[in-house]
């Protein structure tokens, strides 16, 4: 019988910390998950004292957690505003602004954005980026079998563990796309890593899941990605089976250099893409990046 281990860190010693103008966040892993004790104080403003580090217009990061103490007004792209405070728990979506209200520092425990949040850079123009597709195999029929309402359950623990994956492995959500989701990384060694963590959690729920992950040029558009490599990642997402991760031969040249390995699958031909594109199944994970 397996004995469930009891896992316990303090704030006092956290394993990071994080320090902007008038922010500190105090981060402990946990398992997978990071949770994150965040202070802002008085006269605090994301695009005051963040913006000019991390760059773009708006916070991309998104953010899952509860208010503790204080008050803060959040305002999302399209000029919607709402305030928040003890006891309050929160999920604010990417693309927004925040500032803390009166003269009480905000404080809050947060386990979704807490690392994305001082990694994200808008840019303009053209950027390379890492990205990734999930999806989700036979995901009708596991609804029917198991009814609307167990079946939301049960997505919604999915996202939550592909979120926490994302969060410790420096990947930024860009939006689901139904049962899946398509986020972008810095390099392929963080999101293969993520990948092979999200599948991990995938079987554990009873669920498969094909992963798709392609480097290459995008467009950076507040906080969508458009352009070519995009296209190239969705249509070997489409090639992969039932818990299967299968990248690029970009992608992989890139990756061998951190001693992940690799099968070969071929060429293929992918939809609406000219060529015959050689792809790799990624077959061994080795050591986690911290």
């Amino acid at each position: 019988m397996l004995v469930a281990e009891l896992r316990s860190k303090s704030f006092d010693k956290p394993d990071d910390t994080i320090e902007f103008p008038l922010l500190t966040a105090k981060l402990v892993e946990v398992g997978d998950f990071t949770v994150g004790y965040v202070v802002h104080q008085p006269g605090w403003r994301w695009s005051t004292h963040v913006r000019p580090t991390v760059g773009g217009e708006w916070c991309q990061a998104r953010h899952v957690g509860v208010v503790l103490s204080g008050r803060a007004e959040i305002m999302l792209a399209d000029g919607t505003t709402f305030e928040v405070g003890p006891n309050d728990v929160l999920d604010v979506p990417p693309g927004h602004d925040g500032w803390v209200l009166g003269d009480e520092p905000f404080v809050q425990l947060e386990w979704t954005g807490v690392h994305t949040f001082i990694g994200l850079h808008s840019g303009r123009g053209g950027a390379l980026a890492t990205l990734l597709f999930t999806d989700l195999v036979d995901s009708t029929t596991m609804a029917a079998t198991l009814g609307d309402r167990a079946w939301r359950e049960r997505l919604s623990s999915h996202f939550a563990a592909v979120r926490a994956a994302l969060d410790r492995f420096g990947g930024r959500e860009v939006k689901t796309t139904g049962d899946g989701l398509l986020a972008t990384f810095d390099g392929p060694a963080r999101a293969l890593h993520c990948a092979a963590t999200v599948r991990k959690a995938a079987s554990n729920e009873g669920l498969g899941v094909r992963v798709g992950i392609h480097v290459g040029e995008v467009e950076l558009v507040g906080g969508d990605v458009r352009g070519v490599a995009v296209h190239a990642a969705a249509r070997i997402l489409a090639r992969a089976g039932e818990g299967e991760i299968l990248v690029s031969e970009i992608t992989r040249a890139l990756a061998q250099a951190s001693g992940l390995e690799f099968e070969d699958r071929g060429t293929q031909e992918l939809k609406g893409l000219s060529g015959e594109w050689r792809l790799y199944a990624y077959v061994s994970d080795g050591e986690f990046l911290t």
